[in-house]
Formats: C-alpha cells, structure tokens, sequence
C-alpha cells in the first residue's frame, strides 16, 4: 500500500522498462531458468536433500528477492508477490496503480496447460512493454482499461475463485496484479511445491462465525489450499489457518455471510 512503489518516480530512478523488457521478451525462460547450474526443471527432488536442498533453497530466494543493481531479467530477479484479497486489489488498482492498465493472457496458465486466458492486469510501464509483444495481447477484446473497469475485471476474476495477488517486477516497484490458480500460478507453485517465498501469503485470514454456518460445504471446494475442512460432528467448517493464503474467495461460495477475513496480526506464530 505504498504509494511510491507504484510511481513513475520510482520506474524511471530505477530505468524499470530495460528491466521489464529483457525479462518479458525472454519471459518463457523463466521457467527454466537455472539454480547454481541445475536446472529449475530438475531442481525439485534435489530440494528435498538435507545439505544440497539448504544450499539450493538459499540461491533461489537470494535470486527471488536479489535488490542488487546488476539483476538478472531473464532469471527474474526480484520478481515475487503476495496474495491479497479483493478488497486490496480494488484500493491498488482505483488508487495506487500507475496508468495505463491493460488486461493481458496468463502466461502460467500458456506455459503450464497452453490455455490463453486475459486475467492478468498490469499497470504502468509493464503496460508498454507488453504492448509491444504481441503475443502477450488478447486478439478481438478490449485490453486496456479505465480503473473502474480493471475493478469490475478483478471481481469477476475473484468469483470465479481466480487468487489475486500484487508483484514486484522488480522490488520494488509494483506493476501487477495477477488473478491464478494453484498450482498453474509459477509463483504458488514454487511455494507449494518447494517451499520458496515467491509469493507470501496475505495480511489476513478467514474466520468463520461459528453461529452462521450452516455446513453447506460449498466453501470447502473453493478453497485452493485444502484449509477449509468439514468436521461432521459439529455439522460445520473449520479454518486451518497454517495452510490459510488469505485470498478471501471462499466468501463468493457463502451464501450465510459466515466468513470474514481477519489480520494475521492477531495469529501469533502464524507464517506470511
């Protein structure tokens, strides 16, 4: 929610469109990008070694999080994000987003199922830099838009049960906001699957109000990370809040108004 890492000031002191450009130009590499020399394909089972998987896992969040003046774009340093719920996404995009906006294909969901899909929503110079690539740009549809617009875009994303989340690209300037599933989302992925923060969780969790919910389970298969489970003998849903991103879209599938999200301030010992 600072208003400085979304501005052109920051963009031009950091010369962010060289940046932006080599890494979208070659933005399918980044999934084979290379950790210590091992490819990123074949990283995963080397991750799970006690000495060699430490060592692994130290390179790939140095190069995740790398603030260094001498980045790589192509190997995305410094590109990692975080979930938010929709009522953050409407704040970034009606007031912090720099213009122009624009609504491009998903390249997770291109790389990982060859699906084109425009649910992606970037914002200032990402903006230009995309539009000079045709193959990022959705054919027959209107892809730039106005800030009600891009809020309009991000709930219908958000009811579909799309998770929203804000990217640095790279830290940190902001320029994205990205509506994913898990595990097509190269970002969740790498979390999941291999324990990397390339993406935190939210500031929030859900709650569920004990004396609302009926136990209809229609939340629990919204849920992209198995934290919302059915107990039977209490004929209602309980929230594990260790596996709780905080995206907030279980709520669509609520008709009772029994979930809320809450900071996870209030969660002592609770991972972001």
């Amino acid at each position: 929610m600072n208003a400085k890492n979304y501005s052109n000031e920051l963009a031009k002191e950091m010369n962010i469109a060289e940046y932006e450009t080599e890494q979208w130009r070659a933005f399918e590499q980044v999934y084979i990008r290379k950790i210590m020399g091992i490819s990123s394909i074949d990283v995963g089972y080397k991750l799970q070694l006690p000495i060699i998987g430490r060592v692994l896992r130290w390179n790939a969040e140095k190069m995740i999080h790398s603030e260094s003046k001498n980045r790589n774009a192509v190997r995305a340093d410094g590109h990692f994000g975080q979930v938010i719920p929709l009522e953050d996404a409407k704040i970034i995009l009606g007031n912090l987003a720099a213009e122009p906006i624009i609504e491009n294909y998903c390249m997770c969901r291109w790389m990982q199922r060859g699906v084109k899909e425009a649910c992606c929503i970037n914002f200032g110079v990402l903006s230009g830099v995309i539009e000079k690539l045709p193959r990022f740009i959705p054919k027959n549809n209107v892809y730039r838009l106005d800030r009600d617009e891009a809020i309009k875009r991000i709930e219908q994303h958000n009811r579909k049960g799309y998770v929203a989340s804000v990217w640095f690209q790279p830290v940190p300037y902001i320029n994205a906001i990205c509506s994913c599933e898990n595990p097509e989302c190269g970002g969740l992925r790498l979390r999941q699957d291999f324990g990397l923060n390339s993406v935190y969780k939210a500031e929030y969790v859900a709650a569920i109000d004990p004396d609302k919910c009926q136990g209809c389970k229609s939340c629990v298969s919204m849920c992209q990370f198995s934290a919302l489970r059915y107990i039977p003998s209490q004929e209602r849903v309980m929230v594990d809040l260790r596996k709780c991103f905080g995206c907030g879209v279980c709520r669509h599938a609520c008709k009772n108004d029994s979930i809320q999200m809450v900071p996870r301030e209030q969660f002592p010992g609770l991972q972001y």
